[in-house]
């Protein structure tokens, strides 16, 4: 045996390396929970979204609530309830004309936060990565997550991270969480039309879907096609303020126009009549329609919504609409009634008419 016997050996020094810190892509290690994970969250994420909340590195987000600010006085909203919602995101590709999956993700959880008539305040991301996807990528996402979070006025407080397989995620999938605050009074509802009622569409359908699919089959069009990805919550607040009356809103994401249309006639049990010749349709998401053999009251949206209304209010909730940039083509499209209840019926442009149904099967899948 060697004087050296008791000394650790250079094979066993070498058998635990030193994780590699000139990465330029996501590794397995980053989902190890342990210092290529530390390093990923302290260079990416923590740059990007740093707030008192987040900064702490907690287990949770811990908040005050009521919300303090200069910008934001409890008072003013009286007995309050809580707004919560979560969705994920499995877009394909992860950047598109007017977008990406970041900001996709931002938005839509917002969206879904404004259309119940919630002031968003607080969101949670949790990342699924790919072993593989670069980081030029992922900050880029961040990138554009902090501008649509700082655009709508909303804080990112908590999160987290996995890592899978090459081959096995796709890039990158993301799961986000929202909390919002409803102000006393205010209770917004699929469930809240009534016959009589107009349905208001706050702009052109179809036009996230069909910019996806321009970029998957190569479609090209005379003018640039963008998604309308965008946030909702400025928009909502404008039109509570002009329209307290406002029974119910809802956005058109998956499914489209025709599903956010059947599920309000179902939970109403009122039937509902639209006039194909109101709806607002891009030219180019028309003729792209055509072309692929779809119908646009199917295509996703990700930065519209449809609002129902009284008769006596709609033309005075559309004229606040088209002052606001989401909203300049704002529209009466329909009217709800007592008959044919759970159903939606278009009129058509040459005067016949036709039933809605809901979206069977995927007409458009990875969309959202």
């Amino acid at each position: 045996m060697s004087d050296n016997a008791n000394t650790p050996s250079e094979s066993l020094f070498g058998s635990c390396p030193v994780p590699r810190s000139g990465y330029d892509r996501i590794l397995l290690g980053h989902g190890s929970g342990g210092q290529l994970t530390n390093d990923l969250i302290k260079r990416m994420f923590l740059p990007a979204f740093d707030n008192r909340v987040l900064s702490a590195l907690e287990d949770q987000a811990t908040l005050d609530f009521p919300p303090c600010g200069e910008t934001f006085n409890i008072a003013e909203y009286g007995n309050a309830r809580l707004a919560f919602t979560t969705d994920s995101y499995v877009i394909r590709p992860i950047f598109f004309p007017g977008g990406d999956i970041g900001s996709l993700a931002v938005n839509g959880t917002i969206n879904d936060l404004a259309v119940g008539g919630a002031i968003p305040l607080w969101l949670s991301a949790a990342f699924i990565l790919e072993e593989g996807l670069p980081l030029e990528d992922l900050q880029r996402i961040v990138a554009s997550m902090r501008h649509a979070c700082d655009t709508a006025g909303v804080t990112l407080v908590t999160g987290d991270t996995k890592v899978v397989d090459r081959g096995k995620g796709d890039q990158i999938f993301i799961t986000t969480s929202g909390i919002g605050l409803v102000p006393e009074g205010r209770n917004l509802s699929i469930r809240s039309a009534q016959p009589g009622d107009r349905i208001v569409i706050s702009g052109t359908i179809g036009d996230h879907g069909i910019a996806i699919m321009s970029v998957r089959e190569g479609i090209e069009f005379e003018t640039i096609l963008q998604s309308d990805c965008a946030s909702l919550a400025d928009l909502t607040r404008v039109m509570l303020e002009a329209c307290p009356t406002i029974r119910c809103m809802r956005d058109p994401t998956r499914g489209g126009l025709s599903s956010a249309l059947n599920e309000m006639a179902s939970a109403s049990r009122v039937g509902v009549f639209i006039d194909e010749k109101a709806i607002p349709i891009r030219p180019e998401v028309r003729g792209a329609c055509e072309m692929l053999g779809l119908d646009p009251l199917y295509v996703a949206n990700e930065g519209k919504l449809i609002a129902v209304v009284p008769t006596e209010d709609a033309d005075r909730l559309v004229e606040a609409m088209r002052k606001h940039p989401l909203g300049r083509q704002a529209a009466v499209i329909g009217t709800t009634v007592a008959e044919y209840s759970g159903m939606v019926i278009q009129r058509s442009a040459v005067g016949g008419e036709r039933l809605v149904t809901m979206l069977n099967g995927e007409q458009l899948p990875r969309i959202c």
